[in-house]
């Protein structure tokens, strides 16, 4: 049995122990006591040394907490061995950790959204709450709160009270015994085992970057502290970035990127429509050289080459407007199919039909329709299965 010195002293960054147990195959090593944190509750475990071997892993085994190190060699049970814990990582997760309660409350309590899911990563954190929609105004409401709860320097303590007769916790838990709880000082109370800050000024401070929904559920991603002030800095060179490159103040780009995204979608529309009218010539010598089946339908084939399919789209679309032909279209991997609403072919169907033989993708109108597969020789059994080769 592992006792566990982060229960009850967070701060503890350094500790000797007694080995009582080597593993040399999977170099598990086992003490009688530890600071280092194994991955539990959603949140990573700690890195640090046992003795001067780096531990890359920590493991937990219900009574004991298991140290994967990079090796064992010379370590022996009954030795004591000094342990050390990778303190900036550490405190890290404090804050991140910590921060998830706060928000968490304020979320539950303020607008009746519970939270449903955790995550903790090392580049963001998440937290999905039970809320329809969460809008911007919303988010940076919630955001304020947060940091105004931070800058108020709350303490935050752990207490350890039977399951039986714990009041007021954000969410009850299902377990029985001894629970160890978090209390941040008049916003929460909540069962848990991770490690936590001494006060909510060590979380620094709080940054809600987004909302969107997910599984009929609202993810927040999150981020606190140190992460929060590198993830702000970097976020406004970017925009600081953007704007001189469009000669423009940051606070224009919003406005400056859709009037700029407006006039790209006007600019293609008038590309497309005068790639049509210059087909158009060249789309009626094609048709008519082609010769038509016993049906009178014309079957015509367009390569693209190392271009994509869609640079063929307007030759295609003027020779189904000539009626009476269905028109392939091929790149390396991928396909198009145009039939001319005569031709009785619906394109969509019989191309999602050959792609699935050939293990492809796409689909589409019965007018016009997209697909890709894995190579030359896919695309032209397609061509084949589709009566063109």
């Amino acid at each position: 049995m592992t006792d566990r010195l982060y229960y009850t002293d967070a701060y503890c960054a350094e500790f000797t122990a007694v080995v009582l147990a080597v593993d040399p195959a999977s170099r598990h090593v086992v003490l009688d006591r530890t600071a280092l944190y194994p991955t539990s509750g959603g949140q990573p475990h700690d890195t640090g040394m046992l003795g001067m071997v780096r531990v890359t892993d920590v493991i937990d085994e219900d009574e004991r907490v298991v140290h994967v190190l990079e090796s064992v060699d010379g370590i022996a049970p009954g030795a004591p061995l000094h342990g050390t814990v990778d303190w900036a990582r550490r405190f890290d997760w404090m804050q991140q950790h910590t921060g998830q309660h706060l928000l968490s409350a304020l979320c539950a309590d303020g607008y009746g959204w519970p939270t449903t899911s955790v995550h903790f990563g090392d580049l963001y954190c998440t937290v999905d709450i039970a809320a329809p929609n969460v809008d911007g105004a919303t988010l940076r409401e919630i955001e304020r709160r947060a940091n105004s709860v931070i800058t108020e320097n709350r303490e935050v303590t752990v207490s350890f009270e039977d399951a039986a007769t714990a009041a007021g916790l954000r969410k009850p838990s299902d377990r029985g015994g001894e629970l160890r709880i978090i209390t941040i000082d008049g916003i929460d109370r909540s069962a848990c085992g991770g490690t936590h800050v001494r006060r909510t000024g060590e979380i620094g401070s709080i940054l809600l970057r987004r909302a969107e929904r997910t599984k009929g559920a609202t993810r927040v991603e999150f981020l606190c502290g140190a992460r929060a002030v590198a993830r702000a800095s970097a976020d406004a060179d970017l925009l600081t970035r953007a704007a001189r490159a469009l000669s423009a103040a940051p606070d224009e780009l919003p406005a400056l990127v859709e009037s700029q995204l407006q006039r790209l979608t006007e600019s293609d529309r008038e590309r497309k429509r005068l790639a049509t009218e210059l087909a158009r010539p060249e789309a009626q010598a094609m048709w008519t050289a082609a010769a038509p089946d016993d049906r009178g339908v014309r079957r015509i084939v367009l390569t693209t080459g190392d271009a994509p399919v869609k640079d063929g789209e307007p030759l295609a679309q003027a020779l189904v407007a000539l009626g009476g032909c269905v028109v392939l279209v091929r790149a390396h991997t991928g396909i198009m199919l145009a039939a001319a609403p005569d031709s009785g072919v619906d394109a969509g169907a019989a191309l999602k039909a050959a792609l699935s033989e050939v293990g492809g993708r796409g689909g589409g109108s019965p007018r016009s329709a997209q697909g890709s597969v894995a190579d030359a020789t896919a695309a032209a059994r397609v061509s084949t299965l589709l009566g063109f080769e």
